[in-house]
Order: structure tokens, then C-alpha cells, then sequence
């Protein structure tokens, strides 16, 4: 799917700016929808030239400033690559994720427990017995009705997981829907 994609870099004034450097924020657009991030970098108004988003100066300082607004350019446009490679949404709000590096493998402790659990599977008759695995796999059960259905002792949260998850959870696991898990 074509996105139309745009990035640009500008300055951003605080409404009691008075004098002095200013920051340098940057505006990914993509289907109109934006999200600004700040660069990190400042410079005084003088020295900016708004239709290319760069610093004017001829020093070495606006030199290095207009390098490094130029690496993060290509880093933008590298994780609009990579997310156009990998056939993921593209977004504004991706682009902008998958830059600051929040994207990526996220593990849970379920998860982790899961996978835990199927490798000991595998390994049933060589390392592990039948009894070690069910034990496992009765404490995983048992962790995630105490972790979803008793996640805190706010009343709406509470009563949301209880009526959307904990039909599910009991059908799942065989459980009686009176049985009572850990409190």
C-alpha cells in the first residue's frame, strides 16, 4: 500500500520566547496525520532557512548541525524502509517508534512461560518427566487466572476482565466457573 510520507524539520518557539536559540523539531506526515518529535538540537532563528529546514550558517557549527539533522533524516527514512519491507501499517506513529527504537520483540512473562513450556514438552522422556510438564503447565494456568482476573482492586477494571476474560479463562483451562482462584 502507497503512503504519502513527508518529513520536516522546523523550529518550534515556546510562547515566552524572547531571544536565544530556538529547538529544532522534526514533523513526520504520513495520510495527513502527524506526530513531531524534537531533535534534540537548537539554533537561533537567524541562522534557519525554513524552506529547506537546515541551518544557513557557514561555520562549522551549522556545518555539524545540518549533518546531524541530515543523519536523522536518513534514520526516518530507514524505519519507513523497513516498515514498508517487513509489509507493516505505516503510520506516522510507527515510523516514529520503530526510530526511537520502541518497536520490536516484547516479551511478557506469559510469553516466556509458554515457550518455557513448550520446549519442556520436546524434552519429555529424556530430561523431563509427564508429572514435571503438567506441573508446569497447572502453575502457568494458575498464574494467569490470578494475574487477569485479579489484575488490581479497581472496581471497572475488575469487573471489565471478569465479564469479557474470565469466561474464556475458565473455558480454556476446564475450570469450574464457581471455582475460586488466588486472591
Amino acid at each position: 500500500m502507497k503512503t504519502n510520507f513527508s518529513l520536516l524539520f522546523y523550529l518550534k518557539r515556546q510562547k515566552n520566547y524572547q531571544s536565544g536559540p530556538v529547538a529544532i523539531y522534526m514533523r513526520i506526515t504520513v495520510n495527513g496525520k502527524r506526530v513531531e518529535i524534537t531533535s534534540g538540537r537548537s539554533c537561533e532563528p537567524s541562522q534557519w532557512n525554513t524552506v529547506n529546514g537546515r541551518s544557513s550558517g557557514k561555520k562549522e557549527d551549522s556545518k555539524s548541525l545540518n549533518a546531524y539533522l541530515d543523519d536523522l533524516q536518513f534514520k526516518i527514512h530507514e524505519a519507513h524502509r523497513q516498515l514498508t519491507l517487513h509489509n507493516e501499517e505505516v503510520t506516522a506513529i510507527s515510523i516514529r517508534d520503530r526510530f526511537l527504537g520502541k518497536q520490536g520483540n516484547h516479551h511478557t512473562i506469559i510469553g516466556v512461560f509458554k515457550e518455557h513450556n513448550r520446549k519442556l514438552e520436546i524434552l519429555i522422556g529424556s530430561e523431563y518427566t509427564k508429572g514435571t510438564a503438567e506441573r508446569y503447565r497447572t502453575s502457568l494456568k494458575h498464574h494467569l487466572i490470578r494475574i487477569v482476573i485479579h489484575p488490581g482492586k479497581t472496581g471497572g477494571r475488575r469487573k471489565y476482565l471478569n465479564n469479557h476474560i474470565s469466561g474464556y479463562l475458565f473455558t480454556k483451562f476446564n475450570c469450574h466457573k464457581d471455582a475460586k482462584p488466588f486472591c
